[in-house]
């Protein structure tokens, strides 16, 4: 399966759980293009680890178990000011939104990293274009 075949189905599958989560789903897209703030799918992976929650989003990107991540932990990869962003995007309080990023994170980087290796960045945001449109 190609890796925007997975990009689609972690997308249908995380939303499918509850149509509250468009709105942060989308702002999460927009969070993993190569021109956010953050920069992109390579530059979340790093404020993860350089927060000290390497150990976490390492496992997410490898082959072995995810390991779970807290609300607050959210927040300490992210920051608090990034958290906000995405919150006021997806129209929910950064509480809410570190809640439900810490159950959509770990699965949707697991699949978007196949045989624990990152990526080609052209084919994530081929496949984020492609979701832009699912979501829009």
């Amino acid at each position: 399966m190609g890796l925007l075949d997975q990009l689609g189905q972690a997308a249908a599958g995380m939303m499918g759980a509850s149509s509250e989560q468009n709105p942060l789903m989308q702002a999460v897209v927009g969070l993993l293009g190569q021109n956010s703030s953050i920069g992109g799918f390579s530059g979340l992976i790093q404020a993860f680890q350089k927060h000290g929650l390497g150990d976490i989003v390492n496992s997410w990107v490898g082959t072995g178990k995810n390991l779970p991540i807290s609300a607050e932990q959210v927040q300490q990869g992210l920051g608090g000011d990034l958290l906000k962003q995405l919150a006021s995007q997806a129209g929910m309080s950064p509480e809410a939104a570190g809640g439900q990023l810490a159950n959509l994170l770990p699965g949707l980087i697991d699949q978007l990293t196949p045989g624990g290796k990152m990526p080609d960045t052209k084919l994530i945001e081929q496949g984020l274009n492609l979701l832009r449109g699912t979501l829009g």
